[in-house]
């Protein structure tokens, strides 16, 4: 499984001109979920994600974003599984099934709510316009099989 966190001001989704969710500060989580990821992969991307101290206080990064009350908005992007270190079309076949990538994607949502995280998405399989304001720019790259 595969994260690409970035830290907001504000973000939100929209599909077909309706918002889906919508965040104030906080982080946007673009999700890759890969074949055979389970479990184990979920919990350690959430709760890595959770406890990331990337935000300011005193001049350093020293808090999440737990500790500053912030919100999370999470949005399935299997293309962050794309190979494209052969030719020029990336190659997709790494990333999970769309029934696997949905249940994945389902289960990360509930668990940042289950942490009380106020938690917002995208909408599964379906075209999106994600809209975020970047706070730093701060982006962070999390990979559950711990690649990078």
């Amino acid at each position: 499984m595969i994260a690409v966190i970035e830290r907001v001001s504000r973000a939100s989704v929209t599909v077909d001109g309706r918002i889906t969710g919508c965040i104030g500060k906080g982080l946007l989580v673009l999700l890759g979920v890969e074949q055979g990821d389970g479990d184990s992969d979920l919990a350690y991307i959430v709760n890595k994600t959770a406890g990331l101290r990337i935000f300011q206080s005193e001049g350093k990064m020293t808090l999440s974003v737990m500790d500053i009350g912030g919100e999370i908005i999470v949005v399935s992007q299997f293309t962050l599984l794309g190979d494209a270190r052969h030719g020029k079309r990336p190659d997709f076949t790494k990333a999970a099934d769309a029934g696997h990538a949905q249940m994945m994607y389902e289960k990360c949502i509930a668990a940042f709510a289950d942490m009380g995280l106020g938690t917002a998405a995208g909408e599964f399989g379906t075209h999106m316009c994600v809209d975020m304001s970047g706070d730093g720019p701060v982006t962070i790259l999390l990979d559950s099989k711990r690649k990078f």
